[in-house]
């Protein structure tokens, strides 16, 4: 399966602004043969804590705009929404949406404290796997990728993992090493989608990449750029490399005397 990361600009909180934008960009990412296109964490509106302006309502328009392109382009497509609920805080929830109709969730189990995201936004209580035309992919959001047990909880049922960001410029060399390093430990796919640009005074330098199962780099954007980077993943890839080197079957859990 072809799978591809968008690394774009956002226009600070103007959904619609994005949504003309991108719908070009996720129609030449199909065109390309992607049957997973990514954009990135809060696609519509960049990381915004101003969330009595940008959550939108479960179905709002940005949650449409992924259904309505994944109809259009006859493929999978996901981002992070700002996502507003009848009780409590909003969440950063990641929406995949499939050609057919399909539509699965993620909430961001860890909300970026070092920001305030936690008093904007709460926090996620489960994870997901989703069979996207025979790879299982597990998505995460931007901060999750710092917190390795939930990705290692989740390998034996896991193919790809893909990471949606709005990961800062002056921090990319750690955006690019934990990718790399998810994809090691758990010997799995990783893909990476990361914007550009400037928002909210950050910069953001991209970096978005798809990472193989043994850590090869087998697509990576441009610093800076406005790019689509595409791979070919495999599940079958993926359990060549875990019986070749079974590695997670020597992981121990502790518990507590």
């Amino acid at each position: 399966m072809k799978v591809a990361a968008i690394q774009h600009d956002i226009v600070w909180e103007r959904p619609d602004d994005n949504h003309t934008h991108l719908a070009p960009i996720i129609a030449a990412a199909a065109e390309a043969g992607a049957r997973l296109i990514a954009l990135t964490e809060m696609y519509a509106t960049g990381f915004s804590m101003a969330t009595e302006r940008i959550a939108q309502p479960v179905d709002g328009p940005s949650a449409q705009f992924l259904i309505d392109q994944a109809r259009v382009a006859g493929a999978w497509v996901c981002a992070s929404i700002p996502t507003r609920h009848s009780d409590g805080l909003p969440t950063n929830r990641f929406v995949l949406a499939g050609p057919q109709g399909e539509r699965h969730h993620y909430d961001k189990l860890h909300p970026f404290s070092y920001s305030g995201e936690h008093e904007h936004y709460r926090a996620g209580d489960r994870t997901i796997t989703v069979d996207v035309e025979g790879v299982r992919v597990t998505p995460f959001v931007c901060y999750d990728l710092r917190f390795g047990d939930d990705f290692w909880a989740e390998a034996p049922t896991t193919d790809l993992y893909l990471v949606v960001a709005n990961w800062p410029e002056s921090r990319r060399t750690h955006w690019q090493t934990l990718l790399r390093a998810r994809a090691i430990e758990n010997q799995a796919y990783v893909v990476g989608a990361n914007r550009v640009g400037s928002g909210g005074g950050v910069e953001y330098s991209g970096d978005s990449c798809i990472i193989d199962p043994f850590g090869e780099l087998l697509a990576i954007g441009a610093p800076g750029v406005e790019e689509v980077i595409v791979a070919d993943v495999d599940a079958g890839r993926v359990a060549d490399v875990r019986a070749t080197y079974p590695f997670l079957r020597d992981r121990r859990t502790f518990s507590a005397p």
